[in-house]
């Protein structure tokens, strides 16, 4: 592996050479050492080892960018003579920036040392706790590995941020099966570096098993309802994006299609919904200490009580729009839980679906969506009936924000987001 450092201070020596006044650069070394299973037997170790430089330029407006994966000297002048002919042949625009001089840091997040034996001994222990506990799941496969990252992000304003991230990943594909019954493809998975508890205790993978031994057992329904949707945090996580794609990105504000355009400092969704991009949590492993911008990365409460507190602005949107550049450009979403339990919403619903997940389009710029609900159980009088499947939810984004009749207290944590179930009314539900 390459010392970084020297590569860092070859890169910044060599603009400077070649006269670039702003720019700003990244290098990246990292060590994944993987394990794989095949029919729930492991069958792959192995290590991989990934190097990565992106360079930035600005000349008099004009940016240019360029990547490589080659951090000898022919790779690290190849990447900025790149970036140098990319600014080049850029169009001028006064919006291309880079951050002003931030406290520099030196960031440590997760665990950067793995312990690679305990770590196999705990995927075997998941491996049989599943096998004694969930007999009528099969693992497909089960990917698992420790990755670990060392990166030196620097600017020509004089930032300069060092990170060591080291996290535990695992993820699973699975199924029920009972005789000739079977359940579709079911994923789970988490980042962490906490090897004390259980793997089947962390995040949903317990949830998940569960839902799809359930899902061996169908009740379907047929015609058309207007009912409630109790969204699993994973499912919730997606719409999430959804919401922050359609009424909060930079393109959506640029191009003034968000219907969020102007509510800021106004109440955009239900009371109960407290959103927050994290920067630093110690439920979360990956965490991002500063933005592609080169800001020094902030938590950013985005809605409080239901109100709009921000958009998520990049460098570029904000100087575009006039508006305030936001300091952290990850989805490390965390919502605040509510004050009742999943069973208690679940008994308060008369009709209507927990939907673990979701397949269709992107929603319009309306707002509007249709689409599959995914690992979904049917709700009848405060009861889960049984699993259903081809089952179609539509709605409106916006409303599924605003129409929340309740939060749970339980939150779940894959180590990237920390959400709770979601209870929301109005949503078209359409069986067979």
């Amino acid at each position: 592996m390459s010392n970084i450092r020297e590569v860092s201070e070859k890169v910044n020596r060599l603009l400077n050479e070649k006269q670039q006044k702003v720019y700003a650069f990244e290098v990246t070394e990292s060590e994944k050492r993987e394990l794989n299973t095949e029919n729930a037997e492991f069958s792959l170790y192995r290590t991989i080892f990934d190097s990565k430089i992106n360079v930035t330029t600005i000349q008099e407006g004009r940016k240019g960018s360029a990547s490589g994966n080659d951090l000898t000297d022919e790779g690290i002048s190849k990447a900025v003579d790149d970036a140098i002919l990319g600014a080049a042949s850029a169009e001028p625009d006064t919006a291309n920036q880079i951050a002003e001089k931030q406290e520099n840091g030196v960031f440590h997040t997760g665990l950067y040392e793995a312990d690679m034996d305990l770590f196999y001994q705990k995927l075997e222990d998941l491996l049989g706790t599943i096998e004694k506990k969930h007999p009528r799941i099969k693992i497909l496969a089960l990917i698992a590995d420790h990755t670990k990252s060392h990166t030196i992000y620097a600017n020509s304003n004089g930032t300069e941020f060092e990170t060591f991230d080291g996290a535990y990943h695992v993820e699973i594909e699975f199924a029920g099966f009972e005789g000739e019954r079977t359940t579709g493809l079911s994923y789970t998975g988490i980042a962490t570096y906490d090897l004390e508890t259980p793997l089947i205790e962390q995040g949903d993978i317990e949830i998940q098993l569960s839902d799809a031994e359930k899902a061996l057992n169908q009740a379907g329904f047929d015609g058309k309802f207007e009912g409630t949707v109790v969204f699993t945090p994973g499912c919730l996580g997606f719409f999430l994006y959804m919401l922050s794609y359609n009424y909060l990105s930079p393109s959506v504000i640029m191009d003034g299609t968000s219907r969020w355009l102007d509510k800021v400092g106004e109440k955009v969704a239900s009371e109960k919904i407290t959103i927050e991009l994290k920067a630093q949590d110690e439920r979360l492993v990956e965490l991002d200490a500063y933005t592609d911008d080169g800001y020094r990365a902030e938590n950013v409460k985005v809605i409080k009580n239901g109100v709009l507190m921000t958009h998520l602005l990049d460098l570029y949107a904000a100087g575009k729009t006039g508006r305030n550049v936001t300091k952290n450009s990850s989805m490390n979403v965390v919502m605040e839980p509510g004050e009742i339990s999943l069973e208690e919403i679940i008994a308060s619903v008369s009709r209507g679906l927990i939907v673990g997940g979701f397949s269709g389009g992107e929603p319009g710029a309306n707002g509007e969506f249709s689409g599959v609900a995914k690992n979904a159980f049917y709700i009848e009088n405060g009861k889960i009936a049984g699993a259903v499947s081809e089952t179609m939810i539509n709605g409106n984004l916006e409303d599924v924000f605003r129409n929340v009749t309740a939060i749970s207290k339980e939150i779940i944590c894959d180590g990237s987001m920390a959400l709770p179930y979601m209870a929301s009314s109005g949503i078209v539900i359409s069986g067979k």
